[in-house]
């Protein structure tokens, strides 16, 4: 697949952070409850800290009590593109930014409390926040 935003290796790994980057570009996983975003309740916008593309709004974030934060559903379906993840001996869909290509998290279908009955289980490094003003 192509990205609108594409950099080499050392591009990224000199505009993201060493934890930015094992998670963006490597598909690490930050450590649960650590995320600076997962209390944030102000209202506004999740982008992508890659390259800025909004994916998600916060009136669809809601408290799953995983230790990320959580979205039923991306702001645009486009926002982001899903693929299948069977690393770790599990099966499971991995999130990437449609516009860069950078890991976001994974989305489970294990919300029947959301609209969507999805659960879009972001890493906080992956993401930056503008509040509404």
């Amino acid at each position: 697949m192509s990205y609108g935003v594409t950099k080499t290796d050392e591009e990224w790994r000199a505009q993201l952070s060493p934890d930015e980057y094992a998670v963006l570009r490597q598909a690490a996983t930050e450590r649960p409850w650590t995320g600076e975003l997962l209390s944030e309740n102000r209202e506004g916008v999740y982008r992508c800290k890659a390259c800025s593309a909004e994916l998600f709004r916060s009136d669809t974030k809601f408290e799953a009590h995983c230790g990320w934060p959580s979205f039923y559903v991306p702001s645009d379906r486009d926002a982001v593109v899903l693929r299948k993840d069977t690393t770790l001996g599990m099966q499971r869909v991995e999130v990437l930014c449609s516009n860069c290509g950078s890991h976001l998290g994974h989305v489970f279908d294990d919300a029947p409390q959301t609209p969507t009955g999805d659960r879009y289980c972001m890493n906080s490094v992956s993401l930056t926040f503008e509040a509404r003003e």
